[in-house]
């Protein structure tokens, strides 16, 4: 990301204290740095220590101030719960990014008990888990906070061939409207982000494996382009920064006009597909998640 071209003035961030899942790599990564550089505290977790401290130390080497890496698997309230009290032992987050996720694309005739819960699991339990955890140690200490949840424009209009994932997006669009009215009185606020297409290595391999699921390519969006990771940094900034403390609720979209073009999903340029083809796609992600699990262990 060209940090240039971030927004705002330095020191915005100073005295924030900000989680973000899947924080060490894609566009978590991208929000951790802008956080840090605008001087908050920045702690990020995910399932590989050693790639969240290769983060850490790129970004802290760049910027200074403080960035922490936790390996934490989401799917475990249990694992989120050490986590987070590892970081309150030297004090309270003043903000969490539930950006962790997983997604590939499939006909959901072809998916697996197993294949939903892998994204659901993350997407859906561990996004509340987190927040849960968060949000009733915020609440019985009587302090303000801001959530962030990362969604997709599917929460609007279906997202086939990746139906999990639309599915867990859009309860966590209804957790964020929901928690809004009801932990507002606490003085928490949740708002969310509805990307279009960011192109990071991750979702090249599962959502567009061989080029072969881009309904969003560039030259699609009315804009011509894809978004550029300032972008959505910049986003995110101000809806967790004390700037924003009355947008409460909301859902923005960040996608060129995608959205209201060709609906921002795979249908169109997946409905036509074989079994060959859909085959040949099967193949290329689960070596991808050959090498991810392989990359875990070590």
């Amino acid at each position: 990301m060209d940090i240039s071209r971030l927004m705002f003035r330095e020191g915005l961030m100073e005295g924030e204290r900000i989680l973000v899942t899947g924080g060490g790599t894609g566009l978590g990564k991208e929000m951790a740095e802008a956080f840090l550089k605008l001087g908050a505290e920045v702690h990020i977790c995910g399932r590989r220590q050693g790639k969240l401290d290769e983060a850490a130390r790129e970004l802290g080497e760049r910027h200074g101030g403080k960035i922490v890496g936790h390996a934490c698997d989401i799917r475990d309230p249990d694992a989120i719960h050490a986590m987070v009290d590892a970081i309150w032992d030297n004090g309270a987050l003043t903000g969490v990014v539930n950006n962790a996720a997983g997604n590939f694309i499939s006909r959901t005739e072809d998916l697996s008990v197993n294949g939903f819960n892998a994204i659901s699991d993350i997407v859906f339990r561990g996004s509340f888990y987190i927040t849960l955890d968060v949000g009733k140690r915020l609440i019985e200490e009587g302090r303000k906070a801001s959530f962030l949840s990362i969604l997709t424009t599917w929460i609007w209009n279906g997202g086939p061939f990746v139906v999990p994932s639309a599915m867990s997006k859009a309860g966590l669009n209804a957790m964020t409207q929901s928690l809004a009215v009801e932990w507002g009185r606490y003085g928490l606020r949740f708002n969310a982000i509805a990307p279009g297409l960011f192109p990071t290595d991750g979702m090249s391999a599962r959502l567009s494996p061989g080029g072969g699921g881009g309904n969003s390519h560039d030259d699609m969006n009315p804009m011509g382009r894809h978004g550029e990771m300032h972008e959505i940094a910049n986003l995110a900034v101000f809806l967790m920064g004390q700037g924003a403390a009355w947008v409460n609720g909301q859902t923005i979209a960040i996608d060129g006009g995608g959205f209201q073009a060709h609906g921002g999903n795979f249908y169109a340029a997946l409905k036509d597909m074989g079994d060959e083809q859909w085959e040949a796609m099967r193949a290329m992600i689960k070596g991808t998640n050959a090498k991810d699990k392989a990359d875990r262990s070590t």
